[in-house]
């Protein structure tokens, strides 16, 4: 089957009342522009619609390409979904022939998708956003891993799991859209539409693996890699980009040569990030995560943002950890306690740090500058 052009589909969305069928009660929410307000993908279109009369809005999904089983897929997955109550998961409903378009193709009435619209702003942007704030991001991992949790105890999956695919609501609760690749019970013995985004999935994952597992080993990526962020957020510089996380698709091939699972060695202090790499790790080696419980990915809730003290006892020395250069810190490397006196030339503090403690470089006499990275708040 042939799909209109986004261009096509603009000029029905802009007459919806007299181009929609079911839903002719909708119209089109219209941006600064005076046009439908839309945001596109590699396979559809989504428009923003409101029922005037009730005040709701919802996401109109129109596609531009074809793919096989796709309206019985989508019927299978709206009766799974219909009595699931979680912020986790939205509302969708299949309409076959619901939208007319005057286009080139050879049908003039096509399928839409339409679901709840989410306000919000994807987890990758509130990633951009926020990733150097250590509460945030803290915020987001316990979140996601709360998330993580439930759908690992739900019989069905998302099928490609990403921080394009999870929105991100002005209360910090997260939502999954896009369900193109969705497993739900009904479908077993079928084979998966997608293998998932290969920065988030499995190097071994094929069209054959398509059951309730097939999340976990981008719900062990993208939880480690958010751990491992806000504690240290120089990492995502480092070996993060614009569209993936600290893991590549390079780095699952072979994860004796990752330099990401190198710099994570530095982190294992933290009791949070050594149970996430070891499920990261067995995800990796299975394919699945089907040997472990679901609770492991219930990492302990941030605290409040506190006052940080600068003083320094000698309980904090004894616990310290020391980096390279042979400076102490507190072990979730937040506080900087003390460096040593034979230190010298340029020093550059970790990021993520939020306090340098009183006299932390006292007689350090041979130390020509300091660079303090804009997570420090407090300096003793």
């Amino acid at each position: 089957m042939q799909y209109p052009l986004i261009s096509e589909y603009l000029a029905a969305i802009r007459d919806a009342h007299d181009n929609l069928e079911e839903l002719s009660h909708l119209v089109p929410v219209l941006d600064n522009y005076g046009e439908p307000y839309r945001s596109s993908g590699a396979f559809a279109v989504v428009f923003k619609m409101k029922d005037e009369q009730t005040g709701k809005c919802y996401a109109l999904k129109c596609f531009t390409e074809e793919q096989e089983g796709r309206a019985e897929a989508y019927r299978q997955i709206a009766e799974e979904l219909e009595f699931v109550d979680s912020t986790y998961i939205t509302y969708v409903k299949y309409l076959e022939k619901e939208l007319f378009v005057d286009s080139n193709c050879e049908d003039e009435e096509f399928p839409v998708l339409l679901m709840d619209w989410i306000e919000g702003e994807t987890m990758e942007t509130y990633i951009a956003d926020h990733y150097m704030d250590n509460h945030a991001m803290s915020m987001l991992c316990y979140r996601f891993c709360k998330m993580a949790a439930w759908l690992r105890s739900q019989p069905f999956a998302h099928g490609d799991i990403k921080p394009d695919n999870i929105m991100v609501r002005s209360d910090g609760t997260l939502t999954l859209v896009d369900y193109d690749g969705m497993f739900v019970p009904a479908m077993k013995g079928q084979k998966s539409p997608t293998i998932g985004t290969k920065d988030f999935s499995h190097p071994l994952r094929t069209i054959n693996d398509f059951d309730e597992t097939i999340d976990d080993f981008a719900l062990a990526s993208i939880a480690l890699s958010l751990k491992a962020i806000s504690l240290n957020p120089s990492l995502l510089n480092e070996y993060g980009a614009s569209d993936r996380l600290l893991f590549s698709a390079a780095d699952y091939l072979d994860l004796s040569k990752s330099k990401t699972m190198t710099a994570l060695q530095d982190l294992l202090a933290d009791e949070g990030t050594r149970t996430l790499l070891s499920m990261f790790l067995l995800a990796s080696a299975k394919k699945n995560l089907s040997m472990c419980s679901f609770r492991l990915f219930s990492v302990e809730k941030p605290k409040e943002e506190e006052v940080w003290s600068t003083e320094v006892t000698e309980e904090d020395l004894k616990n310290a950890v020391e980096d390279e250069f042979g400076v102490k810190y507190s072990r979730d490397w937040k506080r900087l306690l003390r460096a040593p006196y034979r230190l010298r030339g340029e020093y550059s503090i970790r990021e993520g740090v939020k306090v340098i403690g009183d006299s932390a470089f006292q007689a350090c006499n041979s130390l020509a500058s300091i660079n303090i990275p804009n997570s420090v708040t407090t300096i003793g």
